[in-house]
């Protein structure tokens, strides 16, 4: 969603609600230039992926991982963990 400037302003709190509970990031144009409102879980979220995927090797693991689900090499909580 993108609104102006000055319908943020006019609408602020209603697009703070849509953000934060349609988890919905907003785009705010105006002639200085362009700024995102999203929620802080959202923002939250961006930073922990961010964080993870810096570290060496963590792509290329969960690549694997899925590649692993899909072939159906998988086992169940059982064989894990020994109990239901």
């Amino acid at each position: 969603m993108t609104v102006t400037a000055t319908e943020a302003r006019h609408n602020f709190f209603k697009l703070v609600k849509r953000s934060i509970k349609g988890h919905i990031p907003i785009e705010i144009r105006s002639r200085e230039g362009d700024a995102l409102l999203v929620s802080k879980e959202d923002y939250e979220g961006l930073l922990e992926t961010l964080e993870l995927l810096s570290i060496p090797g963590f792509k290329k693991s969960l690549d694997e991982g899925e590649s692993d689900i899909k072939a159906g090499r998988v086992y169940t909580m059982k064989q894990v963990f020994g109990k239901e």
